[in-house]
């Protein structure tokens, strides 16, 4: 069998997988590439395989880093089954539609600003009408449940415990009367995360495609909710607004239930909380009559209060003209709007209109991807571009890891040695920057003296049993690309440990001040005189 890495591979998005075993060819997720401009770049690309000559698409979960390429797939000429959990199908149904209009409100924008400056118009990747027309194709399964793909292949879902719906995907192929099992973790989750249930239990499998987005840290163990109220405390008394930058699907959802504990035990002022995204309104009425998939305190909760518990003050916002009006009411508020990494969405109206204020917070509580607006505003840029407008970034910048889907190195780890019988013979370390990934391999060798492999987009894994040997990649576009991007990332890393020194030293010695100043100007203009040639 012949598995094959088209994304996700070196980088955290764009999550996809070529499995051709037994005569038969499936895709394990078909996800969105999100991120840089050159990450993005790769969602425009041909396909490496022919759609129509894909048997299925198995499909881990609805975020659409994961599944967000799909519509396209099914454009170009899919017409198999994709099967999910009946979440997964039921998010799918409002991620995939929500995902093309976006993409063609800014292509929209990208063709009126590129007929001012002569420039041919571009299309989205896909439209609302061709994500409507792939939900025809999803198929619900339930965990714990063998989906036969054919004599020789079939398939289970365990609880990843990621978001809800996720999965953990096993596929055993019998080849030459060999049966192998691959085991593909999709997002491994957090334990302990509130509403959805830890992430199952694997003892054993021959081949593992292991997730590593935070393969290269821990999260910080303290009290997320003390600090959550801290911040927001904080802001009111400052007289601004807190913005939470937030995934629809999963983080949301958490918010909600940590800020309910926190008005509840009267932790924080009954102030609006608002809801400003039609695609997390939509996902949280999916979680709450999905209640077979919540964790047991979850479920202790619901018999408590007899529904999901809300706060009176919440709001949510429907409509375009309820999100603008936010930014004109008078007093604090907790705005929570996507997306997630503040690269899209009716965040950017929020971020434009409190960026500038020094008594605003905005608060990061999940993964910021390379190249996101997210990450850049953690890495510390003091002027950014929304909208075609540069903004001074004054407001107090936060980040609470703890609030993470994912699960962490140790985590990791920890899921890890379970594998017993069998231990996977090699890891395919995916799903993570190159330092991360990195460090995750380092410490799978340190702890479990095992092979694991970080492969370049469009490697494949030639499989026989428990034989196998890597195909270097021929895409040699992309691979030119992610060396670049590795190469980056570890100057990357060089600058940031500079910029902890630095911060120190003038904090300690102010009177520096002037002369760092001076100096970083210095280099920063050399090195854009150096790069001038390039477009």
């Amino acid at each position: 069998m012949r598995l094959q890495f088209l994304g996700a591979a070196r980088t955290v998005t764009g999550s996809c997988f070529l499995l051709e075993a037994a005569g038969k060819k499936i895709l394990i997720d078909c996800g969105l590439f999100q991120g840089s401009k050159t990450i993005r770049a790769l969602n425009y690309q041909n396909f490496h395989f022919t759609p129509s000559e894909i048997d299925c698409v198995l499909l881990t979960h609805a975020h659409v880093d994961h599944c967000g390429l799909i519509p396209k797939l099914c454009k170009k000429g899919f017409k198999g089954p994709i099967y999910a959990t009946k979440v997964s199908c039921e998010l799918a149904q409002i991620m995939l539609p929500d995902s093309a209009h976006i993409q063609e409100f800014d292509v929209e924008v990208m063709n009126r600003k590129g007929k001012r400056a002569g420039r041919a118009p571009i299309e989205p990747i896909y439209t609302v009408n061709d994500a409507m027309a792939s939900l025809k194709y999803f198929s619900a399964v339930n965990y714990g449940e063998c989906l036969q793909i054919s004599a020789d292949i079939k398939v289970v879902y365990k609880d990843a415990g990621h978001i809800i719906g996720s999965s953990f995907i096993e596929i055993y192929v019998t080849e030459n009367n060999k049966t192998t099992k691959i085991l593909f973790s999709g997002d491994l989750g957090q334990p302990n995360q509130p509403i959805i249930k830890n992430p199952t239990i694997i003892k054993g499998t021959d081949y593992l495609v292991m997730e590593s987005t935070y393969g290269d840290r821990v999260h910080q163990v303290y009290d997320k909710e003390q600090a959550l109220a801290e911040i927001i405390n904080d802001t009111i008394a400052r007289g601004g607004n807190v913005i939470i930058p937030s995934f629809a699907v999963g983080r949301t959802q958490t918010m909600l239930y940590y800020l309910y504990k926190l008005w509840k035990d009267h932790k924080i002022k009954d102030i609006p909380v608002i809801v400003d995204s039609p695609l997390a309104a939509a996902a949280t009425r999916i979680f709450a009559h999905n209640t077979q998939d919540f964790d047991e305190e979850m479920v202790e909760l619901l018999k408590e209060n007899g529904k999901i518990p809300q706060m009176p003050q919440l709001r949510i916002c429907e409509s375009a003209e309820e999100s603008k009006a936010i930014n004109s009411q008078e007093g604090s508020a907790i705005i929570i709007s996507a997306s997630g990494m503040a690269d899209a969405g009716r965040v950017l109206h929020h971020l434009k209109h409190n960026l500038w204020r020094d008594e605003s917070s905005v608060l990061f509580v999940g993964y910021q991807a390379e190249g996101s607006m997210g990450r850049r505003l953690l890495d510390g840029i003091r002027r950014v571009k929304i909208m075609g407008e540069e903004v001074t970034v004054k407001a107090k910048i936060y980040n609470m890891e703890g609030f993470s889907a994912h699960a962490d190195r140790n985590q990791i780890l920890d899921w890890l040695a379970n594998f017993t019988e069998p231990k996977p013979v090699n890891i395919f370390i995916v799903h993570g920057e190159s330092l991360a990934a990195g460090a995750l391999k380092e410490a799978i060798q340190e702890r479990f003296d095992e092979n694991s492999y970080i492969p370049h987009y469009g490697d494949i894994a030639i499989i026989n049993g428990r034989d196998y040997e890597i195909e270097p990649t021929k895409i040699i576009e992309e691979v030119a690309v992610k060396d670049l991007e590795e190469f980056l990332t570890l100057i990357d890393a060089d600058y940031r440990q500079l910029r902890q020194k630095l911060l120190r030293t003038v904090f300690k010695e102010p009177e520096k001040l002037q002369g760092i100043t001076k100096n970083i100007n210095k280099g920063w203009n050399y090195f854009k005189k150096l790069f001038n040639d390039i477009n």
